[in-house]
């Protein structure tokens, strides 16, 4: 092992690096990314120096307490994870204490930060928590909502706990713990805040619960998913606030669509019957496009009820119906008691059966203004899915204003966007000609890395759309059964354009990568 940096560092060397350009402030994650060196500077004299060493090759990076260098608290909360962990360690190897359900016992009621079933756990002093796993898992929480992550997976290995965020659609690794037993209790003290059974490993399971954090609640959703390592859990957080801040309204505007996309959604969304569907895969902002629209068409003057799993933004005004399976109380069966509820608006959080889809479809048949998601790739398979689910096509295309299909793609970085001429790699998979890098072709951006950006490259996501409005010739062949690439030809002369070309555009723009359109848009 190698000795101990000795400190303090020189204070030459400490303003050479802050002035490296290539040395930007690190961000909390970056700080996850890299690879701590505690051989050289050990996690005690770390956290007593309030600073840290990592491993990249064989270069060593000194990260201090220091704006330039790095956010105080970013650091601290880092310091903090990784004495959690080390506390966790400690505690493994220590004789096994008494176990009740898989769960350890020894952490008494009403200790800050735990909670026992049903309860809402607050994340405010974190470092207090009695049990090293309950500090490991209220500190992964804690990091991912002050970092606006979307999901948290806590995934077992054969090596114990890899610990990764979705940020702005990707997954990134941030951490995790050695040995299968860390990995079992931080599974197990998930479900006992979901009240799940703990004791079942074999099957998935579905729940949810609370947590609090600088006096507002945000609600989590967990899937426990069964492994050949044990098991997988993932956490999706639903924060009404990070869709809108507190007195304000949610706006199409703030999503990031086409001037012109946002023109022919208004049109469809201000149609007084018929129904409205949004379509993309989990996580495309479905709902949220949804929500936008409810608040724009929301005068006062209409009764205005949603069925949602879960309500995850509450709107004024707004009857909002969660869905409770256990209860009984489905998207059908609370469709049909909202139908006698006197609707003039109604917003269904997924069509995902046959029984919900054909009660929409009679809704929006009898003068009803219906909102809805359902799965589908693009705008024309929303058909095919319909089709699937057993709908009539003449009651389906006679009900159907028009379809959005969304997708997000990552925006360039503003504060590290740079000009770029694209990579013939780049334009090959997009089906490019050497052409269309030309500068009169657009002017393509990539981001270089920064601390805005945690090195990425990208910050923060835009919506794209592929937009068909029914007319009575699309209406016709629909009904027909027509070839899809009949359908499609008359789509495309009315003006649609698809999730592909849309996203092309913006990369023209400057504002998203080509690697991006790529990632997320496929040519059909």
């Amino acid at each position: 092992m190698n000795a101990p940096l000795p400190f303090p560092l020189s204070a030459t060397l400490a303003a050479d690096l802050l002035r490296d350009p290539d040395f930007p402030p690190a961000t909390l994650l970056q700080l996850h990314r890299l690879t701590p060196a505690f051989d050289r500077l050990p996690l005690a004299e770390a956290q007593a120096r309030r600073c840290a060493l990592f491993r990249d090759g064989q270069r060593l990076i000194a990260v201090f307490d220091d704006p330039l260098a790095a956010d105080p608290a970013d650091l601290g909360s880092w310091l903090s994870r990784q004495a959690h962990s080390v506390s966790a360690l400690a505690t493994l190897a220590q004789p096994a204490p008494q176990k009740v359900g898989g769960v350890t016992e020894g952490n008494p009621r009403g200790t800050s930060g735990t909670a026992e079933r049903g309860e809402e756990v607050s994340l405010a002093r974190i470092g207090q928590d009695a049990s090293p796993v309950v500090r490991l898992v209220n500190s992964t929480i804690h990091d991912a909502l002050k970092l606006g992550v979307s999901d948290i997976h806590f995934e077992a290995t054969p090596a114990g706990l890899d610990i990764r965020y979705r940020i702005d659609g990707v997954l990134e690794k941030v951490g995790g713990a050695v040995g299968r037993e860390i990995a079992e209790q931080a599974i197990s003290r998930l479900k006992v805040l979901a009240e799940l059974d703990i004791a079942e490993r074999r099957v998935p399971q579905d729940g949810r619960f609370p947590v609090r954090l600088a006096g507002r609640r945000i609600d989590l959703r967990l899937s426990i998913m069964p492994s050949i390592h044990g098991e997988d859990a993932v956490l999706r957080i639903l924060d009404k606030r990070r869709l809108v801040p507190d007195g304000e309204s949610l706006r199409l505007e703030g999503l990031g669509f086409a001037a012109a996309d946002l023109a022919r959604m208004r049109a469809l969304a201000s149609q007084p019957y018929g129904m409205l569907l949004v379509t993309g895969p989990t996580g495309s902002g479905k709902t949220t496009t949804l929500y936008g629209v409810l608040s724009e068409i929301h005068d006062g003057r209409d009764k205005i009820v949603t069925i949602e799993d879960p309500v995850e933004y509450e709107l004024a005004g707004v009857l909002q119906i969660p869905v409770n399976d256990k209860k009984g109380l489905t998207f059908a069966r609370g469709l049909r008691s909202i139908l006698r509820h006197d609707p003039d608006k109604i917003m269904i959080g997924e069509i995902r059966d046959a029984e919900t889809a054909e009660i929409a479809v009679q809704s929006a048949l009898t003068g009803h203004l219906v909102l809805s998601t359902v799965h589908a790739n693009h705008v024309f398979d929303v058909f095919s899915r319909f089709a699937h689910m057993g709908i009539d096509p003449y009651s389906l295309t006679s009900a159907l204003n028009g379809v959005w299909a969304q997708r997000l793609l990552r925006s360039v970085c503003p504060q590290c966007a740079e000009p770029v001429t694209p990579s013939s790699r780049a334009l090959a998979a997009l089906n490019l000609s050497a052409e269309a890098a030309h500068p009169d072709m657009g002017n393509f951006r990539q981001g270089r890395g920064c601390g805005e950006c945690r090195g990425t490259g990208y910050r923060g996501r835009r919506a794209v759309a592929e937009i068909l409005a029914l007319d009575d010739r699309l209406r016709t062949l629909i009904a027909q059964r027509a070839p899809l690439a009949e359908i499609k030809a008359e789509a495309y002369r009315q003006g649609t354009r698809s999730l592909r070309d849309a996203a092309l555009q913006l990369a023209r723009e400057g504002l998203t990568t080509l690697e991006e359109v790529a990632r997320v848009t496929l040519q059909h």
